[in-house]
């Protein structure tokens, strides 16, 4: 009985992060059924992309052997940088390896032949994360590439004495729609599960512990 109440109640806690994030336009409230932490931890360790570059974001370029071509840049507000020699380049919606990409080409076609460029993406603030409930610091964070559930709870200070610690809500929005997604976090520190890949705009939320 009291299982069946604990589960009934975490049902609800499921539903009201999936409305909370309408409310801060991550999706309208949805009646989908939780996905299952198993599945979903595997296909987002197999298929972490790099985020593509947005306004405020911070990388770095490196071309070997060419330090007045290396350096570190931030996306203006129209989604540009001024780099040397190229002059103006658009780099908002790219990837960091299309964004060394395009510089290779470009300084190969009249500069350097055959140039390496390599590009790392530093700061993506232009994509965040929210954290809410039972953490010491919730708020939002900004996103990293290959960012974990681990990484955004240590920004967020761990959890409260309050804390139900193995059924963290993910919310996620995507083409498919919204999904809610509990995960299992103190057994995933202490190495008995598999980390999990955030992607920007997840909500997460650590509820109370009932006892």
């Amino acid at each position: 009985m009291v299982l069946t109440l604990k589960i009934g109640i975490y049902a609800k806690i499921a539903l009201i992060v999936s409305c909370l994030g309408g409310e801060i336009g991550v999706g309208a409230c949805s009646s989908t059924a939780p996905a299952t932490y198993s599945e979903v931890a595997v296909n987002s360790h197999a298929g972490v992309q790099a985020s593509a570059l947005g306004p405020g974001d911070e990388f770095e370029v490196r071309v070997y052997e060419e330090a007045s071509l290396s350096g570190a840049y931030v996306v203006s507000p129209s989604g540009q940088i001024d780099y040397p020699l190229l002059g103006t380049l658009i780099v908002e919606g790219l990837v960091p390896s299309q964004l060394a990409s395009l510089i290779r080409t470009r300084l190969g076609e009249k500069f350097i032949r055959n140039p390496f460029v390599s590009v790392q993406a530093k700061s993506l603030s232009s994509k965040r994360v929210v954290v809410l409930g039972e953490v010491k610091a919730p708020g939002r964070f900004a996103y990293s590439d290959r960012m974990t559930i681990i990484d955004v709870m240590t920004l967020a200070g761990g959890f409260t004495p309050l804390a139900e610690r193995n059924y963290t809500i993910i919310t996620r929005t995507d083409s498919s729609g919204t999904h809610r997604i509990p995960v299992p976090v103190e057994k995933i520190m202490q190495g008995l599960a598999a980390n999990f890949y955030l992607q920007p705009g997840d909500i997460v939320f650590v509820p109370e512990a009932i006892l």
